[in-house]
């Protein structure tokens, strides 16, 4: 395992989040399924990329210096 990613981009990272909020919404009568939270960890993850990317783009773009 030599690659190197940003924690907002890790599944793990997500699906323990979603886990968390849907324990703590079980707690106020809110249910989530199991399937429910996958496809909730999926969509966030592709979000989350989605965003990093256009911050990129953006960054390049506002950027003073040229790529060397």
């Amino acid at each position: 395992m030599d690659e190197v990613k940003p924690w907002y981009l890790s599944k793990t990272i997500w699906s323990a989040l979603v886990s968390v909020g849907a324990t703590c919404g079980a707690m106020f009568g809110v249910p989530v399924d199991a399937g429910s939270q996958a496809a909730l960890t999926e969509a966030i993850l592709q979000a989350v990329s989605a965003v990093a990317g256009i911050v990129a783009i953006l960054g390049r773009v506002g950027a003073t210096s040229r790529i060397g």
